[in-house]
Parts: C-alpha cells; structure tokens; sequence
C-alpha cells in the first residue's frame, strides 16, 4: 500500500489560505503557533499572517469592533490543517498531550484520522493527516468516510510510541479543507457546484463533502447547528474569507455564497 498522497494539493483547485476577523489578534497568534503549530510569517497593518514552511496559511485580522458569532450563525464550522504525514500527527499528539492541550473530540474517517480543538474566540480547528489514497474507498463517484473511535495508541505505535519532538507544523502543512456552516447543505453543495465547478463526494445528514481532482473533500458545508439562518451579520467576529488556488493558471474572481461568505479563486 502506497504512503505517499498527491492530493490535495495536485488537485485541479485546493484551499490556499483562510481568514478570520478577531478581537485579539496577539492572542490568537499566539494560540496558532501553540496549538497548532503554525509560524508567523509576516504583519500588514492589522493582520497577521501565519504558516508553516514559509507558506503563508492563515490570516488574522483584528477588528476592535466585533460581536463573537453565534455559534448558529453561518460560516466557519472549522479549519482542518492536514499533516504531511501520520508520524507529524504522532509528534503533535504527544505535544497535545504533555501541554494537557483542551480537544473537542477525535475520530477516524478512514479517509483520514483527526482531532478536533477550538480557538479562543470559538473557531473550530481540525488536526489531522490522511490515510493512503489507495485505501479510499470510491463508488459512483462517492468517496466512504464515516467517524469511529480513533485509535490513538496505532497512531503512537506507528513511529515507535516515541516520535521525535514536535518541533511545529512541518512545511508542507497545510489547509486540507474547511467546513462551513450554512442554512441549507443542499443549496450550497448545488452552489458549489453550479458556481466553483466542485464535484459532490458524499452527501449525509444534512451536509454535502465537495471537492476537485478526486480528494475526499476540498470543502464541506453542512447545517448541523444553522439550519435556515440568513446570511451573516456584519461586525463579527469568525470567517473573514476562504482563498482557492489553482494548479495552473487562471482568471481571478471573487465570489459569495448565500450567506456572505466570501470566497476568492486565484
């Protein structure tokens, strides 16, 4: 069985950055390099940008104005930063777990193994690397993904039950997909397909998985907690923007869906 994955990456479009309005821009900072592992790359005014191998991933901009989102409010439901490898996946838990770091749950999807936490303004964050695309199983153009316990000790027997020290998100980090909150899945999923040109992967329980280039998923959208809200109110706090890059060439555009989330192809 294959270790290597070409995906998401290689995929005709795939997630570049995200950004997110906050209160306290230090704060959050500092709660990304942490956590997560992320380094900050540079500042522009009110916003700091961090990433992972020079690569910048994350946009904080801070607003001193803002309302926190309610968490029924449409758009962020979390940000899933893909490790390169499951040894990385290793080497963060056992930084997790030695800084007693607060999780909101863990599961295998058998596309991928995860683990879940929450920023201090309550943006959702994912942790996870994916399995072999060869051990994905495909039909009709659906992709199986399901949530079971996830197997931390495999994880950890994987390397040897002792990695190597977590030295921060390594390069080649980056942002594997996000999930949005939304007040109808089956509009969005229509919308992304009508509008980005994104393939249907899987629909269930009032979400629907996207993406391009045969990845499990670039995008989900889901109304798990916001079934038929509008679109979002202005001054608060969470999702400022997704940003899509292209493999090859291409116009630029700029684009909402129909709750104000905005969503930039470049």
């Amino acid at each position: 069985m294959s270790q290597a994955n070409t995906l998401p990456r290689q995929a005709p479009i795939h997630v570049g950055t995200v950004g997110l309005k906050v209160l306290d821009a230090e704060r959050m900072s500092r709660y990304y390099q942490d956590a997560v592992g992320l380094a900050e790359i540079e500042r522009d005014g009110a916003t700091i940008w961090l990433g992972a191998g020079g690569e910048r991933l994350l946009a904080l901009t801070q607003q001193d104005d803002l309302a926190i989102a309610p968490p029924r409010e449409a758009g962020l439901y979390h940000t899933a930063f893909l490790l390169p490898t499951r040894a990385d996946l290793a080497r963060w838990i056992g930084m997790a777990s030695m800084n007693r770091l607060p999780v909101d749950g863990a599961s295998n999807h058998g596309v991928s193994e995860a683990i879940y936490l929450s920023d201090p303004e309550g943006n959702g964050i994912e942790i996870y690397a994916d399995t072999p695309q060869d051990s994905w199983h495909w039909e009709d153009g659906q992709v199986a993904m399901g949530s079971t316990r996830l197997d931390v000790p495999a994880i950890m027997d994987s390397v040897g039950g002792m990695p190597l020290p977590w030295t921060g998100a390594p390069s080649g980090t980056m942002v594997g997909h996000v999930h949005l909150k939304v007040g109808d899945a089956a509009q969005a999923g229509r919308w992304w397909v009508d509008t980005m040109g994104f393939d249907p992967v899987r629909q269930r329980d009032g979400a629907v998985f996207l993406s391009t280039g045969g990845y499990h998923h670039h995008i989900a959208v889901n109304e798990w907690q916001s079934q038929g809200v509008g679109r979002r109110g202005e001054g608060r706090t969470g999702l400022d923007f997704v940003e899509l890059r292209r493999a090859t060439p291409g116009p630029q555009a700029e684009h909402q869906d129909d709750w104000g989330t905005v969503i930039r192809l470049v």
